[in-house]
């Protein structure tokens, strides 16, 4: 199993975005952080990285737990990432509203 994944290819296979193209944009536009650093596309990413996505309305902190290169069904990705506590609690607790 590979080290590291590109970022695009991890947020595309963890189904934070539908294509890799919008991960790309996403990225570029400054919407993505990993350990608290602006990322560009290519950056790699390995467990235990820490990664602020932000997609429209909604901010989502999560810790990496596995890498994937390509996109598999969605038990398989929700696999791939732990959401923090304080991500569900100051981020999204007016979705759950």
């Amino acid at each position: 199993m590979a080290e590291s994944v590109r970022l695009d290819r991890w947020l595309w296979a963890a189904r934070f975005f539908k294509t890799r193209r919008l991960a790309v944009d996403a990225i570029k536009g400054g919407k993505v952080e990993v350990d608290g650093v602006r990322a560009k596309p290519a950056r790699a990413v390995r467990a235990g990285n820490r990664l602020l996505i932000r997609k429209g309305p909604q901010t989502f902190e999560v810790d990496v737990e596995d890498l994937a290169e390509q996109r598999g069904p969605a038990p398989q990705a929700q696999a791939l990432y732990t959401e923090t506590d304080a991500s569900r609690l100051l981020y999204n607790s007016d979705a759950a509203a």
